[in-house]
């Protein structure tokens, strides 16, 4: 059984790296490369099963758009709902929204149905 640190390294080695993409001082980091490999995406999410098993949740969220890759199949290992945040103008309805600053936005939401304000996210 390979420890957590050699497990991280091969996750690691397969993560494809793109500089200046999509803009100069960005690193876009491919990972389609693990959810092609079957194997590595298995101990992909085996890594953040292990990392986040006892912490108390009520549901994961991710961010759009590669949150919604790994986001529902933590959640459903966890048993706990999966709630997708989008984008600044991607939801109709009411919603929630906060201002951030990465590389691909400043702005994403949340529809309020979906969570409240006990709620414990990761």
């Amino acid at each position: 059984m390979a420890t957590e640190e050699e497990k991280l390294e091969l996750i690691k080695n397969a993560v494809k790296s793109y500089p200046d993409f999509p803009k100069p001082g960005v690193i876009f980091r491919d990972l389609f490369s693990v959810l092609t490999n079957p194997p590595i995406f298995a101990l992909l999410k085996e890594v953040i099963i292990e990392k986040i098993k006892d912490i108390p949740i009520d549901c994961v969220v991710g961010l759009d758009a590669r949150g919604f890759l790994l986001g529902p199949i933590v959640a459903l290992e966890l048993k706990v709902p999966f709630v997708p945040i989008r984008k600044k103008g991607k939801l109709p309805g009411k919603v929630q929204s906060l201002k951030y600053d990465l590389e691909y936005g400043q702005v994403f939401s949340i529809f309020s149905r979906l969570i409240c304000k006990t709620d414990r996210l990761i």
